[in-house]
């Protein structure tokens, strides 16, 4: 069984996290899988939307660790870099439905869909700081776009979970419904996107995008660039060790 499984009817192509005994943590392969699904949709005219989701308990808790030090991103060609750079790009309709815990990448993803719909259960947090890293996804411009400056900060500087309500709050969802209910209520509407006629459709995103889609480019390139740097440098060493021995990671000398 795949880790991403794709399924397209109706007009909606479905990309569903399925790596539940791991929490649907992303692996390079995954990475790589989702970039190609996206491009495929945005170039199949039988395609007017895609959906991402997860399980009801969890939408996914980011990297895999495991398999990020063993392949972590050297290039922008790079599979985490191409699904970013997809997400940022995707001319169609984009949604996400998001249960449980939506960690790193799980949540930064959400902030280039165009709508998010939340089971009460969900919980964001952007913890790249907890890891010795800066933001990524382009998370430094577009947290503070939506959540404004001194929010954005809280997020981002303690990576601390925030819930469902208070992403409701800011703008991040839609609409809160119970987790049994998130995904096929995301379905519906995406249903009712795509029977819509895509030149609108595409049109619509495109002028409600076109001023700062470079910027969002933009910035992915000089986070990546500063990720990488940061990932060979002692905050990150020592806290991927800590993650891999279970223990508290200690930043007092670096």
């Amino acid at each position: 069984m795949s880790d991403i499984l794709i399924h397209t009817e109706a007009g909606v192509t479905t990309l569903t996290f399925n790596r539940f005994d791991k929490k649907n943590s992303i692996t390079s392969v995954m990475y790589g899988t989702l970039a190609d699904a996206l491009e495929s949709a945005a170039a199949d005219p039988a395609v007017r939307c895609v959906l991402i989701q997860g399980h009801a308990t969890v939408f996914s808790a980011g990297n895999d660790i495991g398999d990020f030090l063993n392949h972590p991103p050297a290039t922008q060609d790079s599979p985490v870099f191409r699904f970013l750079r997809s997400i940022a790009q995707f001319p169609k309709p984009l949604l996400a439905a998001v249960c449980g815990p939506a960690v790193g990448v799980g949540t930064t993803l959400l902030f280039h869909c165009d709508m998010v719909f939340a089971g009460d259960n969900a919980a964001f947090s952007m913890p790249f700081v907890n890891l010795g890293l800066c933001p990524e996804a382009a998370s430094s411009l577009l947290v503070p776009q939506m959540l404004g400056y001194h929010r954005a900060a809280e997020a981002l500087l303690l990576g601390e979970p925030f819930m469902a309500e208070a992403a409701l709050e800011v703008g991040l969802v839609n609409r809160v419904l119970p987790p049994t209910e998130a995904n096929d209520y995301a379905q519906s509407v995406a249903r009712r996107i795509a029977a819509k006629p895509l030149s609108s459709l595409v049109e619509t995103k495109r002028l409600m995008k076109r001023h700062h889609t470079q910027q969002v480019l933009d910035t992915m390139a000089e986070e990546g660039a500063v990720f990488g740097r940061m990932l060979r440098e002692p905050a990150a060493r020592e806290a991927f060790s800590a993650f891999m021995e279970r223990r508290k990671p200690d930043f007092s000398k670096v």
